[in-house]
C-alpha cells in the first residue's frame, strides 16, 4: 500500500509541475478573462483537485470501504439564530415572524466531507491565503459549526500571506501574531491550516513564472495524507 501510495504522490507531483508550468502560456493566450482571472481559476481548482485526491487517498489508506465516503459542494441552510428576533423593534419581528419564506443563509466550504451521509470534515481550498481572507473562512465555518457542532475545519493552501511560519515547514507550527489574534476570535473554530509549499507568498514572485516556480516536495504531500487520515481515521470503522 506505501508503494502505491509514493507512487500516487509522485503523480501529483509530476501534475502539479505541469499545470503550474502551463498557467503563463494559458494566461496570455486566453483572449476573453483577463490574465490575472486565469491564473487565480487555475491554481485555485488545482488545490481544489488536489485535495479532493488526499481525501480519497487518506481513506483508502484507512482501508475503508470507499462508498461510504462523499466529497460534495453542498450548501447548507443555516437558521436565524432565535436570540436575534427578541433585539428587534416590534414592527420588524412581527414582518419576519408573518413571512411565509424561511430565513436562512447559504453555507459551504470548498470540500466537504461526508462519511455515512453525514458532514464530519470541511476543508477551504486557496492558492494562497492572507488575513482578510482567513476572516471570511472563519464566519463561514463558524457558521456551518452552528448546524454541526463536531465538525472539524481545515485550510488548505498552496502558498501562505499570512506571515508568521505557516510555510516555514517547521515540525511544530506558531502562526503569526495577526492570524492567532483573529482566530482567537472565533473559538468554536479550531483551525487546521496546511501550507504545500515551503517559504512566504511573494507577490512580485509568482510561482508561476519559471525563474520563481517552487516545487511540490513530496513529504509534504505525504504529511497531508497523514492529517488527513488522523482526523478521518474515527469515522473510518463501519
Amino acid at each position: 500500500m506505501r508503494l502505491d501510495l509514493e507512487k500516487e504522490v509522485d503523480r501529483l507531483s509530476l501534475d502539479y509541475e505541469r499545470v503550474i508550468k502551463s498557467i503563463d502560456r494559458e494566461a496570455a493566450d486566453q483572449t476573453s478573462r483577463a490574465y490575472g482571472g486565469v491564473v487565480r481559476a487555475v491554481k485555485g481548482q488545482w488545490v481544489e483537485d488536489l485535495t479532493e485526491r488526499l481525501i480519497e487517498l487518506a481513506w483508502d489508506r484507512l482501508e475503508a470501504d470507499r462508498s461510504r465516503l462523499e466529497v460534495n459542494p453542498q450548501r447548507h441552510r443555516i437558521p436565524m439564530e432565535s436570540g436575534y428576533l427578541e433585539k428587534l423593534d416590534d414592527e420588524t419581528r412581527a414582518h419576519i415572524l408573518a413571512s411565509d419564506e424561511e430565513y436562512t443563509y447559504p453555507a459551504n466550504v470548498d470540500k466537504q466531507i461526508c462519511v455515512d451521509g453525514k458532514f464530519v470534515m470541511g476543508i477551504e481550498c486557496k492558492s494562497y491565503t492572507e488575513n482578510a481572507m482567513l476572516k471570511r473562512i472563519l464566519v463561514d465555518f463558524t457558521l456551518l459549526k452552528f448546524a454541526f457542532p463536531k465538525l472539524r475545519c481545515h485550510l488548505f493552501q498552496l502558498e501562505s500571506q499570512l506571515g508568521g511560519d505557516y510555510s516555514a515547514h517547521n515540525e511544530i507550527t506558531y502562526g503569526s501574531k495577526s492570524t492567532l489574534t483573529l482566530m482567537s476570535h472565533f473559538p468554536d473554530v479550531d483551525l487546521k491550516i496546511f501550507t504545500f509549499l515551503k517559504g512566504e507568498r511573494k507577490v512580485d514572485r509568482p510561482i508561476h513564472k519559471p525563474e520563481f516556480f517552487k516545487p511540490l516536495e513530496k513529504g509534504r504531500v505525504l504529511q497531508a495524507i497523514d492529517i488527513l487520515a488522523d482526523d478521518m481515521a474515527q469515522y473510518a470503522a463501519p
